[in-house]
């Protein structure tokens, strides 16, 4: 059990911030260089939770790897080199970890088992088992549905052609890391974008097409030992320049942070919205482009958010719910199903907390309603992070903004994506 915490409002926030690099570039990161053969350096990985999973599982698969202060050295196995692990592989609370390294086992001469913490263990796993079974792995499910994942070896995959059913990046990277394993191109089309991390990072060729992007990869596209400079974690800055808009007389700069195109729609909809978010000092690193950006206070009123911005504002749209919140005019979020098979369920988890503030909020089975600047903050309230880490920053950040400050129930979960944010706060905020 954890005690609740008092988080104390502040009344404005002022100075520079970097972020630790960008979780999900750092978990393909490890992975790339663990599976090319020789020494990569990786500078600026994020140091949370779930990249610690990636890097204890290939631990076990015999791999070298170093970790220093800011940077991580990998010395990887090559082609299907791996040693057979003694214990199962536990993946943690990370999604990516477990989604992605089944790609990478379903080709090993061995057999191996995933396993999760209780929250990963409910989230769904099926829809990367089907499309890999469909190039030839054997992997069986706790109910077919869930963790553990246990793999089987097999001689020979074969190249696929999928059509994906689910807007998603893990999804998506499971099966194109798959495809790295296969003389033969497989191609992945995806009907409407998600992060393309993977796609960069690897250097695949993406085509437009009718139905959307049309992805090819194949063993050519093996990775090799390189250098990678990972940029700031835009989901991590995404609370704080949240915080930076609605608190009076604020002015932030957030350096060296991910600029990627799939990720910033969260900027996009701040900017629609009003915000006063200046970008500065663009450039691009491993295909991925980097820079900084200048944030200052706004009054915001809420817009329409289109459906096919949805995949790529996902983690964001906790942190824009709070940016809403503080809004004129009605926030809605829709076609987000997804935020239902996160860490936690987000929308009722996000609908839960608001409805102890008396916001008019309004659950669907795909998202939530409610009226911006329309709350009543009752005495000694208590939010409840439902062990998930965006809930637990965007509730955090709510209560920095609130007269009186609030609890949370657990503030532990954190540490999963962002061990700095506290830190963080105190540097801006005096």
């Amino acid at each position: 059990m954890f005690s609740a915490a008092k988080i104390s409002p502040i009344s404005k926030v002022r100075g520079k911030l970097s972020f630790q690099g960008d979780k999900s570039i750092s978990h393909r990161a490890v992975m790339f260089a663990s599976l090319a053969k020789g020494a990569s350096t990786i500078h600026n990985p994020s140091s949370g939770e779930d990249v610690h999973s990636t890097i204890r599982i290939f631990k076990q698969l015999g791999c070298n790897i170093k970790e220093d202060t800011d940077y991580i050295r990998v010395v990887g196995r090559g082609f299907k080199h791996f040693e057979e692990p003694l214990t199962e592989l536990y993946a943690g609370n990370s999604g990516t970890t477990a989604r992605l390294m089944a790609g990478i086992l379903v080709h090993q001469n061995f057999n191996s088992t995933l396993t999760g913490d209780d929250s990963l263990s409910r989230r769904p796993m099926f829809r990367i088992s089907s499309p890999l079974a469909e190039m030839g792995a054997k992997i069986n499910l706790f109910n077919n549905k869930t963790l553990p994942m246990h793999i089987a070896a097999v001689k020979k995959m074969r190249p696929i052609k999928y059509l994906l059913k689910i807007p998603s990046a893990q999804i998506k990277s499971a099966i194109l890391i798959s495809g790295l394993f296969v003389d033969e191109p497989s191609t992945v089309i995806e009907f409407a974008e998600s992060r393309n991390h993977t796609e960069l990072m690897l250097g695949l060729r993406v085509e437009k097409v009718p139905e959307g992007n049309l992805i090819t990869v194949s063993r050519k596209n093996y990775p090799q030992s390189c250098n990678y400079l990972i940029p700031g974690d835009i989901s991590s800055a995404a609370f704080f320049i949240v915080l930076a808009l609605l608190l009076p007389d604020s002015e932030l700069r957030i350096e060296g942070v991910s600029l990627n195109p799939t990720r910033s729609g969260f900027l996009k909809v701040l900017r629609e919205m009003g915000a006063d978010i200046e970008e500065l000092n663009r450039r691009t690193y491993n295909n991925e482009v980097h820079g900084d950006l200048l944030v200052r206070s706004s009054e915001l009123h809420n817009v329409a958010i289109p459906k096919d911005l949805i995949p790529n504002i996902i983690d964001e749209i906790p942190a824009l719910t709070i940016a809403g919140l503080f809004s004129e005019g009605v926030f809605k979020i829709t076609h987000a199903k997804e935020l239902r098979v996160k860490e936690c369920d987000r929308i009722a988890a996000m609908c839960s907390n608001l409805k102890l503030i008396g916001s008019d909020v309004e659950e669907y089975t795909e998202g939530y309603t409610f009226t911006g600047r329309k709350f009543d903050v009752p005495d000694d309230i208590t939010f409840r992070t439902f062990y998930d880490h965006r809930i637990a920053m965007s509730f955090s950040i709510l209560s920095f903004l609130l007269k009186d400050g609030a609890k949370i129930d657990n503030l532990a979960c954190i540490n999963i994506s962002n061990p700095t944010f506290f830190t963080d706060i105190q540097k801006i905020s005096g």
